[in-house]
């Protein structure tokens, strides 16, 4: 045998060994497995698996945290989602859509979006309610019998009014949103009415004696010939000549209903067909309502007159009573908080006697005195057949004509509300109205408050007045 030999057969024994220990250790890896009492090495597995090493896998963070595969969105909502975003764009697909599709995007649609393109086609009053909230923190829609588009249109179209200054505002805004307000605009309220901008190189023209006095230069207002002209469902209109918040720019001019002012509007008024116009707290004074007045004459639909809180005299009263004389169909007449003494109350009085229309009369905190109630009073005796409810109340009354209300309680049976409160009647008089209400069985409404007809007079017309009430009630069930 050569070395060579010697060394291959020593060579071989040592594999043989390793290869015995390598299945010892084997055998043994396996027991231990079996028997569960040594868990490998984290070590060797490891290196044997470096997959199983927490430190070196990759680590995936969503950008959506609140993404999973879970919440994949349906096909059905991309193509809604997509519809809201592209709204303006695309609008006409609304009417295109299945109706469980449609509530959907309308409950996700823009309360921001153009007039043009909700205004015909949006009926939803969802949306409306939306529209309305997300602009006005007040929203009364009772007051809009119940009905959100046209409250947002009403209020929509005031506040483009209110806030126009003219010979400066562009007018585009307002021009584009009558045509699509037409339709839904019943009422409109307006509450001020901005004048022109002043010319600041004129400012110091004008002294501050001047200004206290109220003698400025008078400014126009806000022309309505192309706003009522637009509306044709228009029914009520009621505007007040005045700014809510001047704070430091006070100007006795801004609060002037000029005849300029007088005569546009009252243009509009003949022209239109409301049955409701209202003018307070604007400084009408009787030239000013005798211009009105001409005009409306003959107005075919006007039912009620609102004049209340103005300086109207008895020139005025004058020409309201000739308005009442002629062919008008007023329902409702109100001239509360003016200046309308004993003449012009007999002027109201006269017309009375051959009104037929009016049923609702209201001459409050006046100056008419005895003489103009005792005119009042005569005229309802005598031949007024159809008015219901008249407030006199605060106009300098007193005895005289608590006796002459005393023979409309006996003789007129048409009178059902009289408020003659805040006027001394005295004591004589009370004891006179309770005589008459006692032959009495329609008035159902009597205001005595302050006036000093004594607690058992008082006491007796208002077990009169309810009375009255229990027969009404029986009569309407």
């Amino acid at each position: 045998m050569s070395q060579s030999d010697s060394k291959d057969d020593k060579i071989g024994d040592g594999r043989k060994s390793t290869s015995r220990v390598g299945s010892g250790k084997s055998q043994a890896s396996k027991k231990s497995g079996m028997g569960g009492r040594n868990a490998p090495s984290p070590v060797t597995s490891a290196k044997d698996n470096p997959a199983a090493d927490m430190r070196n896998m990759r680590r995936v963070i969503a950008e959506d945290p609140e993404w999973s595969l879970a919440t994949v969105p349906l096909l059905v909502e991309l193509c809604v989602k997509h519809i809201v975003n592209n709204f303006e764009y695309n609008s006409k697909i609304l009417n295109k859509l299945l109706s469980k599709h449609k509530g959907k995007v309308l409950e996700k649609i823009s309360t921001s979006l153009p007039l043009k393109v909700t205004a015909t086609l949006v009926e939803d009053t969802g949306y409306w309610q939306r529209c309305c909230k997300a602009r006005w923190t007040i929203c009364d829609v009772s007051q809009y019998d119940d009905d959100w588009k046209r409250m947002f249109f009403e209020r929509n179209l005031e506040d483009i009014i209110e806030n126009f200054v003219p010979e400066k505002t562009d007018s585009t805004k307002l021009d584009e949103t009558l045509p699509l307000s037409a339709k839904f605009v019943k009422r409109l309220n307006i509450k001020q009415l901005l004048t022109p901008v002043k010319d600041e190189s004129n400012e110091d023209d004008v002294s501050d004696v001047g200004s206290d006095a109220g003698d400025g230069p008078e400014t126009d207002h806000f022309d309505f010939s192309s706003v009522l002209k637009e509306l044709p469902i228009l029914e009520e209109f009621r505007v007040t000549y005045s700014i809510k918040k001047c704070g430091m720019n006070f100007e006795w001019s801004l609060f002037q209903f000029t005849a300029r002012d007088c005569l546009l509007l009252s243009k509009c008024v003949a022209s239109s067909k409301l049955t409701k116009f209202c003018i307070h707290r604007s400084k009408v004074d009787d030239d000013k309502v005798r211009v009105f007045i001409s005009h409306i004459l003959d107005h075919p639909t006007l039912q009620e007159l609102d004049l209340s809180h103005n300086i109207i005299g008895d020139r005025g009263a004058r020409a309201i009573g000739k308005f009442l004389n002629n062919h008008s169909k007023l329902v409702k007449l109100n001239l509360c908080d003016n200046q309308i003494r004993g003449p012009g109350a007999q002027a109201i009085a006269h017309a009375l006697t051959k009104n037929k229309t009016l049923k609702c009369l209201t001459l409050r905190l006046n100056r008419m005195g005895d003489d103009g109630g005792q005119a009042l009073c005569r005229s309802l005796i005598e031949k007024n057949t159809t008015l219901e409810h008249i407030n006199i109340g605060s106009n300098d009354l007193s005895e005289q004509t608590a006796a002459m209300l005393a023979q409309v309680t006996e003789k007129n049976a048409t009178i059902r509300t009289i408020d003659i409160s805040c006027n001394k009647l005295g004591p004589d008089g009370g004891k006179q109205i309770q005589e008459g209400m006692e032959k009495n069985k329609t008035v159902i409404t009597m205001d005595l408050r302050l006036t000093e007809c004594g607690q058992e007079s008082e006491y007796c017309i208002n077990q009169i007045l309810a009375t009255n009430q229990d027969t009404d009630r029986e009569k309407n069930m």
